[in-house]
C-alpha cells in the first residue's frame, strides 16, 4: 500500500544526496572563489555608493520590486519523475500528503534566496527610513511568501499557459504595491492592494477546484527543468554524464564560426568544437552572458584596478565554464571512429578556447580603453597574450591528461 510519508522521505533523501553530489565541487571550485571576490568587492563599492545616495533616487519603488520578484516566484520542488505519470495517477487521491510536504519544503529552500535578498537591500532601506518597520514587513514578506506559493500550486492544476502567466504577473504587481505603500505608510492604499491580492487567491483556490486532477505533465516538467538547470551549473566544476542539453540551430552563427574552416581531414573537431559554441543550448548563452555582466561591472567600478581585475576574474570565468566542452561529446561513440589522432583533437579544442579567450579579452581591452586610458586598455592587452597563449594550453593540457595544475 502507498505510504505518502515514506515516499516523500525516499524521494527527499535521493533528491539531498542528489544536490550533495555535486555542491561540493561547486562550493569549493575556482568559480565559486572568484565569485566570492566579486561579491565581496560589490559589497564594499555598494556601502560607498550608500554613503552618496542622492535624495531623489526611488528607494521604495527600487526595494519593493526586487522583494515583490523574490516573494512572487515561488517554484514547487515536487520530487516528481518522469515514471510517475505511469505508476502514480492512479494513487492520486492519495498522494495529498505527498504533495502538502512537498510544499513545506520548497517554502523551506525559498527562504534563503529571500533572506540573501532581504538582508541585501536592508542598508539601502536603513538609509532612508526607520528599522521597526523593516523588521515588520519582513514577517508581512513571509506570510505572502506562503500565500504565493500555494497560488502558484493552485494555478499549476490549470492547463492553459498563458493564464498561468497572466496570474504570476498579476500577483507580482499586487505584491510588489503592498510592499511600495508598506514601506510609504500609505495604510489605506496597502488596505486596498491587499483585498485585492486576497481577491486574486480566492479566484485561485475556485479556478483550482474546478480541475479536478492534477496537471502531472507540468509538474514533471518543471522539475526537469530546474534539475537540468542544476546539473549544467554543475557541469562547470565536475563531469556530469547524465546531462541532457538542448540544441539550437543558430543557422548565421553556424555559417560565421565554420564557414572558413578548410574541408581537410585535420579540421574535423576544429569544425565539431565550433558548431557545438554555437549550437549548444550552454556555451554559447555563458559566453555572452559573461561578456556583458563583466562589460557592465567594468562601466560601474568607479576604482581602475578593479576594472581590470573584473575584465580578467571574468575572462577567467568564462574560460572554467568552457572547459567541459571537451567532454560535451563523451557519449557519442561516432568520434571514435574519426581518422584522427588524439593530439589533433585536443590541439583543435585548445586553439578553439584560445581564440574564444582572446576575442573576449580583447573586447575588454578596447572597453577599457574607451572608458578609460591607452595605459589599462594596454595592460589588458598584455594580460589577454598571457592568459591566452601561456595559461590556456598548459592548463587544459593538465586537465585532460588529468595531472594537477
Amino acid at each position: 500500500m502507498l505510504n505518502p510519508h515514506t515516499l516523500f522521505t525516499e524521494r527527499l533523501k535521493s533528491h539531498m544526496k542528489e544536490l550533495n553530489r555535486y555542491l561540493k565541487y561547486i562550493l569549493t571550485g575556482h568559480l565559486a572563489i572568484a565569485m566570492f571576490f566579486i561579491f565581496s568587492a560589490l559589497a564594499v563599492y555598494y556601502q560607498k555608493w550608500l554613503e552618496q545616495l542622492p535624495a531623489t533616487f526611488p528607494v521604495a519603488l527600487i526595494i519593493s520590486l526586487l522583494l515583490g520578484l523574490v516573494a512572487t516566484h515561488s517554484p514547487i520542488q515536487t520530487m516528481l519523475k518522469k515514471a510517475d505519470i505511469v505508476f502514480l495517477i492512479p494513487a492520486e487521491y492519495r498522494l495529498k500528503g505527498y504533495f502538502r510536504r512537498t510544499l513545506i519544503y520548497s517554502y523551506i529552500t525559498q527562504i534563503y534566496l529571500f533572506l540573501f535578498v532581504y538582508a541585501a537591500l536592508a542598508p539601502l532601506y536603513l538609509t532612508v527610513y526607520e528599522g521597526k518597520t523593516y523588521g515588520l514587513l519582513f514577517l508581512v514578506l513571509l506570510i505572502i511568501k506562503g500565500w504565493s506559493l500555494v497560488a502558484n500550486w493552485w494555478m499549476l492544476k490549470v492547463r492553459d499557459s498563458s493564464m498561468r502567466a497572466v496570474d504570476v504577473i498579476v500577483r507580482y504587481f499586487l505584491i510588489s504595491a503592498i510592499i511600495y505603500f508598506f514601506i510609504k505608510q500609505e495604510l489605506i492604499l496597502l488596505l486596498m492592494v491587499t483585498v485585492m491580492l486576497i481577491g486574486l487567491l480566492i479566484y485561485n483556490f475556485s479556478l483550482s477546484k474546478r480541475q479536478k486532477a492534477i496537471n502531472w505533465e507540468v509538474l514533471i516538467e518543471r522539475d526537469y527543468v530546474r534539475m537540468r538547470s542544476f546539473y549544467r551549473l554543475a557541469n562547470m566544476f565536475t563531469d556530469v554524464p547524465h546531462l541532457e542539453t538542448s540544441v539550437k540551430k543558430r543557422a548565421v552563427i553556424a555559417r560565421v564560426l565554420t564557414g572558413a574552416i578548410p574541408f581537410q581531414q585535420n579540421s574535423s573537431y576544429t569544425y565539431l568544437y565550433r558548431l557545438t559554441t554555437a549550437r549548444s543550448g550552454e556555451y554559447f548563452g555563458i559566453y555572452l552572458r559573461l561578456l556583458v555582466i563583466g562589460a557592465l561591472l567594468i562601466l560601474f567600478v568607479p576604482n581602475v584596478w578593479l576594472k581590470l581585475i573584473f575584465a580578467i576574474l571574468f575572462s577567467y570565468m568564462t574560460f572554467i565554464q568552457l572547459m567541459p566542452l571537451w567532454k560535451h561529446h563523451t557519449t557519442i561513440i561516432w568520434l571514435d571512429l574519426y581518422p584522427v589522432a588524439n593530439n589533433v583533437r585536443q590541439e583543435s579544442f585548445i586553439k578553439w578556447l584560445q581564440q574564444l579567450m582572446f576575442v573576449q579579452m580583447l573586447l575588454f581591452a578596447v572597453f577599457l580603453l574607451i572608458i578609460e586610458s591607452y595605459i589599462t586598455g594596454g595592460l589588458m592587452v598584455i594580460a589577454a597574450v598571457t592568459f591566452t597563449f601561456l595559461f590556456v594550453p598548459r592548463y587544459v593540457s593538465a586537465k585532460i591528461s588529468g595531472k594537477k595544475t
